[in-house]
Order: structure tokens, then C-alpha cells, then sequence
């Protein structure tokens, strides 16, 4: 039993007292706490006798009374003649307005609230919305005093959704190359390149959806954001429709996505190696080049760069994409910067950085940064030497070397909350089963009332079970709440691995969040993965 479950248990086993008007005079019975429950304090009967009017009573006798507990009848004053006090009730309004409790005091002697003054006081607090008819009958036929019930419940506003951009051709950065039968990777046929015709269709303007309106339990109304129109992404070579709802392409050529916008980009074309008859490239457009980039030489491309031959020590940024069909030496001063993918046969000695995904057969001694995922394949599948830092996934055939080189990877997010939210599913799958026993209790204990057979013990049962009731469907209002601002939290937390088809050498250094590994023994067909503080190893899996 968790502490919230031992704290009710303790409440509804809370000592109590009574007063008995005799003949003789008036008396007090103290009944003691069961377990953990409460003793009766002073103040409590005090408070009581002060509300009753009792007069002439002994302080002394009440104290050794509730000392005592011995549910023996005490007399406390002389005979005298009941005052009757009418139950009341508070109504306590959540700071958002959105949620109305009313807390009952008992009466004494006197009679329960009906409905009608119920909602009277209600009013007088400001309450007028939101009240259900249901609640309101339970707790007038099943009172609940001393306690926080939830009355009434306001309408949140739900805010509209916002116009969209419909397109009509590919914004997706999943290229992936072909994987030939003997294991080699076809860097030739890529097809990254749409092309498209002046006039073109590229995409069209979806209209927003209107919001609903809410309002409070004090009958304020919660205006609802509308949807906003979304806006053309209009980028270079483009043109509105007519009507203002589509753009189309201004000229013939390749259209891409780039940081929210549709362009059409022409191309430039080198025929032969970037060197001294080219000198360095700087092109709004897609770049593609015949031939080698040689050491010392740039390209600077606001849309995809495709290179046939070999990059030397060369730098290449690119707003779209980079495809090395052979690959990159670097020498220690290659550079290559993507705001897409970048696909190359291999990389040696670089520092390599792409906004979504690298692909290639085989990085050796380089710097690796990429947001999304890592993947070596091919007949090599290699990763050996230098960093890897990487968003979500590395895989790969081969990481490290037989030589125990030092090779550092990096990935994932630190999931701290993880053990919090397991706590709070569990202790609400726990309340919700205690809300079923009581509802079963108070649907048998309503059959016997029915059947005119409900003593005052079972009466006092079915107090408790709806006490029960109220107590734990509010506490289960809260978790749910911590329930959805955590997995808000987690859902923005990248799960991260690191999968290798054959071996992760020893000298690897692996970290996933916040944890750390260092494989001091060769690991073969696995996976790699943060389970809590620790890095687990599991079977390699596709």
C-alpha cells in the first residue's frame, strides 16, 4: 500500500466524539482512532459546544474524556435543552474558474441542505455553470461533510486548428541508395532530383477550422483562438496562383523544401574537377560536378550538391543535400555542412555535420554531427575513430577495430522522469480499482435502501464508501494531470541506440543521455539502449 493509500486509510479511521442530551444532563462520547487514524483534539469539541450552545460545561471532564476514549458516555453539563444547528456549506473556486468544490459542515441536531439551497449558495458565491445534476443529488442524499467535493465543472475553449500546406510532390529527406545482391551500395542511381515544368502545381492552401468557445463555472465565457490561415511558402522561382491559394512553378527545373519554403532552383553543372579553372563555387542553386574537388577549394550551394569523383581536403555546405558518389578525403582539413542528408561512399579524416541523416560504407578518424540518424552499410558497414554525435540512432556492420582505436559515440536524450510517470500510472490503476469497489458497494447498499432494509450501520458504510469515492476521483484528477504534462516532456525525448550486424570493438566509448559505457570486450549481433541509468545490451534488431 503506497503513502496516499495509507494517509486516506488514516483519515477514515479518524477518532470521533458525540454529544447525547439526557434527562439528567449532557454527556460526551469519545470513540479512539483505529491504527493510524487521528485522535480527538480539544478545539474539536470545544468548537462544537460553542456552535450547540451548551452552557455551564467542565473543560476538565471533556479533557480526561478524550484522554480516555473508552466510548463511555461522560457527563459534561447539567440538563439542558438542544439547540439545533442546520448543516452549511463554503464553496471554495479554482484560480482558473474552471472548477467549483463546496465543503459541508454537519448539522447539528438540525437538518442537511436540499438542493435548492444548495445552488442558492452556490449563487451567492458566483457558481451558475456547469453544475451536474447527478453530483448534486448524491451528495444531498449521501452527504459528505468536513470534505472538498467537486460541484461544478467549466467547458474548456478549444482552440482551432491552423490552415495547412497540401503539397503535390515529395518533401521527404528518406533517400536511401540501392543495395546491390553482393552487398555493394549503387551511389549512381539516387534519384533525388523532381524535376518540374513552368506552371506546375506545387502546393495548395488547406483553410483553418474555427475554435469553440468555453466558459467558466461563474458563467464567464472563454473565447477560443481561431486557426490562423497558413501562409504560401514561397520561395525563389515560384508564383502564386490567381486566386491566391496555390503556387507554381515559375520556370523548369528542380523543385525542393528548403527551410520552409518551395523553390525551383536551376543547376549548375561542372563538367571537369572544382579547381584553379573553377575556383570556388557559390550557387543559389543545386550544384552537381563531374569530376574531383580538390584540396583547398569550396562549394557553397543553397540547394543539393552531388559530386561524382573523390572531395580531397575540400569544404562543402549545402542548404539541401550532399551526395558524394565516391567519397571524401579529407585529410584532416575536409569539411561538409547539410541542412538534409549527406550520402557518400566513404569519409576519412573530416568533420562531418548534416541537419537529418548520414549515410555511407565506411567513416574512418572523422567528427560526426547529425540530428537524426547515423547509418553505415554496405559490403563494409565501418565506423572507426574520432566522435559520433548523433540524435537518435547509430547503426552500423563494424565499430572500432581490432586495434582497440579509439572511438567515441554519442546519442539519445536523458529520460529523467521516466520512473516518475511509472509511479503515478501505477497509484492510478490502484485508485481506479478502489473507485470500483466503492461504487459496487454504494450500487448494493442503494438496492437494500430500496428494499427498505438500510440500518444505520450500513448507512454509515455507505458514507464511507462514498467518502472513498470523492476522495480518491479528485486525487485521480490530479495525477492525471502530472500524467499528461510528463509524457509531454517525454515525448520530446529522443530513445536512443546504437545497433551493430557484427562487432563493436573494445575501446568504444559509448553515451546515451546521461549514462556512460566503455566496452572492454568485443560485442557481437547487438543493440545497444538506455534503460534508465543504464545502457542495456540486447540482440541486434532490424
Amino acid at each position: 500500500m503506497n503513502d496516499l493509500k495509507m494517509q486516506n486509510s488514516s483519515k477514515l479511521n479518524d477518532g470521533f466524539f458525540e454529544l447525547k442530551y439526557n434527562e439528567d444532563g449532557v454527556y460526551i462520547v469519545v470513540n479512539p482512532p483505529v491504527g493510524k487514524g487521528k485522535k480527538v483534539e480539544t478545539w474539536e469539541v470545544l468548537e462544537k459546544l460553542n456552535r450547540k450552545q451548551v452552557k455551564n460545561y467542565s473543560r476538565g471532564t471533556i479533557e480526561l474524556a478524550i484522554l480516555k476514549a473508552d466510548r463511555a458516555p461522560v457527563k459534561i453539563a447539567e440538563s439542558q435543552v438542544e439547540v439545533k444547528v442546520d448543516a452549511t456549506a463554503s464553496v471554495v473556486v479554482s484560480p482558473d474558474k474552471m472548477k467549483a468544490f463546496i465543503t459541508f459542515n454537519p448539522p447539528e441536531g438540525g437538518r442537511m441542505l436540499n438542493a435548492g439551497e444548495v445552488i442558492e449558495i452556490l449563487r451567492q458565491n458566483g457558481v451558475v455553470f456547469g453544475v451536474s445534476s447527478e453530483s448534486l443529488e448524491n451528495i444531498i442524499k449521501y452527504p459528505v461533510f468536513n470534505e472538498q467535493i467537486l460541484i461544478a465543472r467549466g467547458v474548456e475553449a478549444v482552440n482551432g486548428q491552423n490552415g495547412m500546406i497540401e503539397f503535390y510532390f515529395d518533401i521527404s529527406s528518406d533517400r536511401k541508395p540501392v543495395i546491390m545482391e553482393d552487398g555493394r551500395v549503387d551511389y549512381r542511381e539516387l534519384n533525388l532530383i523532381e524535376s518540374v515544368e513552368k506552371g506546375k502545381v506545387l502546393c495548395s492552401i488547406l483553410p483553418p477550422v474555427q475554435g469553440k468557445a468555453g466558459k467558466t463555472v461563474m458563467g464567464y465565457d472563454l473565447p477560443a483562438l481561431n486557426g490562423k490561415p497558413a501562409t504560401l511558402p514561397k520561395g525563389r522561382n515560384v508564383e502564386v496562383s490567381q486566386d491566391g491559394k496555390s503556387l507554381c512553378a515559375g520556370i523548369d527545373g528542380q523543385v525542393c523544401y528548403i527551410d520552409g519554403k518551395v523553390n525551383v532552383f536551376s543547376i549548375y553543372e561542372v563538367h571537369a574537377d572544382v579547381d584553379t579553372t573553377t575556383g570556388n563555387i557559390n550557387f543559389i542553386g543545386n550544384v552537381i560536378v563531374r569530376g574531383n574537388v580538390l584540396s583547398g577549394f569550396s562549394i557553397d550551394a543553397g540547394g543539393n550538391v552531388e559530386v561524382w569523383g573523390v572531395v580531397e581536403g575540400a569544404s562543402i555546405k549545402a542548404g539541401g543535400d550532399i551526395i558524394l558518389r565516391r567519397g571524401m578525403q579529407g585529410m584532416g582539413k575536409g569539411y561538409l555542412k547539410s541542412g538534409g542528408d549527406i550520402i557518400a561512399k566513404y569519409i576519412e579524416h573530416s568533420t562531418v555535420e548534416a541537419k537529418n541523416e548520414i549515410k555511407a560504407e565506411a567513416i574512418m578518424h572523422s567528427n560526426i554531427k547529425c540530428g537524426q540518424k547515423l547509418e553505415l552499410s554496405g559490403k563494409k558497414g565501418l565506423l572507426v575513430g574520432g566522435v559520433a554525435k548523433v540524435g537518435k540512432l547509430i547503426a552500423a556492420k563494424v565499430i572500432g577495430s581490432t586495434m582497440a582505436t579509439v572511438t567515441e559515440l554519442e546519442v539519445g536524450t536523458d529520460p529523467t522522469l521516466r520512473e516518475r510517470y511509472k509511479m503515478l500510472k501505477d497509484e492510478s490503476i490502484a485508485m481506479e480499482s478502489d473507485i470500483k469497489k466503492a461504487e459496487q458497494a454504494i450500487t448494493i447498499l442503494k438496492k437494500i435502501e430500496g428494499a427498505g432494509g438500510l440500518t444505520p450501520e450500513k448507512q454509515e458504510m455507505m458514507a464511507k464508501s462514498v467518502r472513498t469515492k470523492v476522495y480518491y476521483s479528485n486525487r485521480i484528477e490530479e495525477i492525471k494531470v502530472e500524467i499528461a504534462q510528463i509524457e509531454e516532456i517525454l515525448q520530446q525525448e529522443s530513445q536512443g541506440k546504437i545497433k551493430a550486424s557484427a562487432t563493436i570493438y573494445s575501446g568504444t566509448k559509448v553515451a546515451i543521455g546521461s549514462c556512460l559505457m566503455y566496452v572492454k570486450e568485443n560485442l557481437q549481433y547487438c543493440t545497444l539502449y538506455r534503460d534508465g541509468a543504464d545502457i542495456r545490451i540486447c540482440p541486434y534488431d532490424r
